[in-house]
């Protein structure tokens, strides 16, 4: 079930800024990452999704609803964490809270005390002087706090540390794992890789590349790191390598004896039988990075045309 979808969405602001022609869905109970540097047009699209811009063309929706002409309707049911937090400063962070208790009409705030609990906010002193990651642990909790089933969320770790990253990437989990529906945008790889289930690759406003991970995982050549005994095996297994065209060597080292071999999944029997030939040390496959399989594709975009 497709809980928000961009179709065809263009708003172009003049000199290349804005986003053009974007197009992808959300479906029920998944994280969707949208990944992209600073610029690329994340948050426009995010703005278009909460109803704060109307597209030139195209429809974006959530839950069937069109998301400017029921822009209020939708955001009853929906958290959203901006990328760039303003708050109100002359409050303290327990008179925001309970305003926007007040504004989601939250009377019981026992699911927002263990929010306040786990991400381990101190909301006593007054937003002004508060630190960044005050305030965006604050905003964390204000945009959780109602437990919306749909969550929008921009950048949402900027600003943390790495220990509450991790917290709000496993967070994020378990909230999926509820049956949340979750659009994620980010440039940080380990959230996005952590936590999304499908991602789509945005540069200069339009989307170059949409997959599933698992499924890009599945298609995605595979690379080995392999050890042997001595130079007499290093030079053999090398040369094996080399002269057959369903494998390549990605890089060596002859000091160490060590070679790493790139191989697709449908290959892979093929090189263990190549493998079982020469006295082997060592095998383990090489975790696969998603910032490596976005810097390759965003590098092989550079000054060229998109699809």
């Amino acid at each position: 079930m497709t809980i928000i979808s961009l179709q065809h969405v263009t708003k172009d602001y003049g000199h290349g800024r804005g986003i053009f022609d974007i197009s992808f869905n959300v479906e029920k109970a998944t994280v969707y990452g949208f990944l992209g540097p600073n610029g690329a047009g994340k948050t426009t699209a995010i703005r278009h999704i909460m109803g704060f811009s109307k597209p030139q063309q195209g429809i974006v929706t959530v839950n069937g609803l069109n998301s400017w002409t029921n822009a209020s309707t939708i955001q009853e049911k929906l958290g959203y964490l901006p990328g760039e937090v303003a708050l109100p400063e002359h409050l303290t962070g327990e008179q925001f809270i309970r305003m926007m208790m007040d504004l989601r009409k939250v009377n019981d705030d026992t699911h927002c005390k263990k929010l306040i609990d786990f991400f381990e906010l101190d909301a006593s002193g007054r937003i002004k002087r508060m630190s960044l990651g005050m305030k965006r642990k604050l905003a964390i909790v204000t945009a959780f706090m109602h437990d919306p089933n749909v969550l929008v969320l921009d950048e949402p770790t900027s600003g943390l540390d790495p220990i509450m990253q991790q917290r709000f990437i496993n967070f994020v989990r378990e909230e999926k794992k509820r049956g949340k529906t979750i659009l994620l945008s980010s440039h940080i790889f380990t959230e996005v890789d952590a936590t999304c289930d499908e991602i789509s690759i945005i540069k200069d406003g339009h989307v170059i590349s949409s997959f599933n991970k698992l499924e890009l995982l599945k298609m995605t050549e595979k690379v080995f790191h392999v050890k042997v005994k001595n130079a007499l095996d290093y030079k053999q297994l090398g040369q094996l390598i080399e002269s057959n065209t369903d494998f390549h060597l990605v890089n060596k080292n002859e000091s160490a004896f060590e070679l790493q071999i790139g191989c697709y999944p449908n290959n892979l029997s093929r090189l263990i039988k190549l493998l079982a030939a020469i006295p082997i040390l060592s095998f383990n496959e090489v975790p696969f990075s998603l910032e490596k399989h976005f810097m390759e594709f965003y590098d092989r975009r550079v000054g060229g045309e998109l699809p």
